[in-house]
């Protein structure tokens, strides 16, 4: 997907995409009855860690990532990409973050091939 479709989808999302900590709790923990600290041992990560993830204070790594889908039986892109959606929603609707992103100027390449990939 290029990168101006994505920030235009996101743009006209007003409402928050679910976070990781939303979706651990609402759709997996809370369903099959697991505690974080049922969650915490079974996927071998310290219960602080899975704390954090629940409470939205700690991002989702390719690691966790991996050690979620293990657990839970789905992918490590289901969970990246949820961590994804959260992050772009925030950096386009902090306005801070946003303007930030706005002040960047695409190179003009004019017919040239630009050398950065």
């Amino acid at each position: 997907m290029e990168t101006n479709l994505v920030e235009e989808i996101m743009q006209r999302t007003k409402r928050k995409p679910v976070t990781v900590g939303a979706m651990l709790i609402e759709e997996f923990l809370e369903p099959l009855g697991l505690t974080q600290t049922e969650l915490a041992r079974r996927s071998g990560l310290p219960r602080k860690h899975v704390n954090e993830l629940c409470r939205d204070r700690r991002a989702v790594t390719a690691d966790t990532a991996l050690i979620l889908a293990r657990v839970f039986g789905n992918s490590a892109d289901f969970w990246l990409n949820t961590q994804r959606r959260t992050d772009l929603w925030e950096a386009l609707n902090t306005p801070q973050r946003a303007q930030r992103i706005t002040r960047a100027r695409p190179l003009e390449t004019g017919g040239r091939r630009s050398k950065a990939a």
